[in-house]
């Protein structure tokens, strides 16, 4: 895709171009993760939540929310979400040496937009962002928890 762009200049024409193959890849590339034990992890774990999600969103646009419904949204996440982390760092870091190796999506100078871009270093940056940023989303999501199951008040400290 990088490719195609750099030689172009454009994005018309690039679906049109790799459609077949993309779609047979894609289709395959199945088979090399079913085995793969961190792509279940974050898959079963994404998968459960969404579905909890988009049933708490539904019933509550449809003003008919049953009680379960609101529990597993508030609930579920507790172990869902740590495993799903889990398992997209397993994979990422799983992926390193082959990314490393092969320099996959990664744009190297010389080039007509004069860039460069490493892949491999964007992967160990994102692994090292979920430092920070995990325990927030996840202590977010207990105090939403507590004031939803709960009904206590929050107050958040202005900084």
């Amino acid at each position: 895709m990088v490719r195609f762009y750099m030689e172009k200049g454009t994005h018309r024409g690039l679906y049109k171009s790799i459609q077949k193959t993309l779609k047979f890849f894609q289709t395959f590339a199945l088979l090399e993760i079913q085995n793969e034990e961190s792509v279940v992890l974050f898959l079963v774990s994404w998968t459960v939540t969404e579905i909890t999600r988009y049933s708490f969103y539904t019933f509550s646009l449809l003003h008919h929310l049953p009680y379960f419904i609101k529990w597993a949204r508030y609930n579920f996440f507790i172990i869902l979400y740590p495993v799903g982390v889990a398992g997209e760092l397993l994979t990422i870091y799983a992926a390193l040496p082959y990314v490393k190796k092969t320099g996959m999506f990664s744009v190297r100078l010389p080039n007509k937009y004069n860039v460069s871009f490493d892949y491999y270093y964007f992967l160990l940056i994102t692994m090292a962002s979920y430092i920070p940023l995990f325990p927030q989303l996840y202590f977010h999501m207990l105090r939403q928890r507590r004031k939803v199951l709960h009904g206590e008040v929050i107050v958040e400290k202005d900084e």
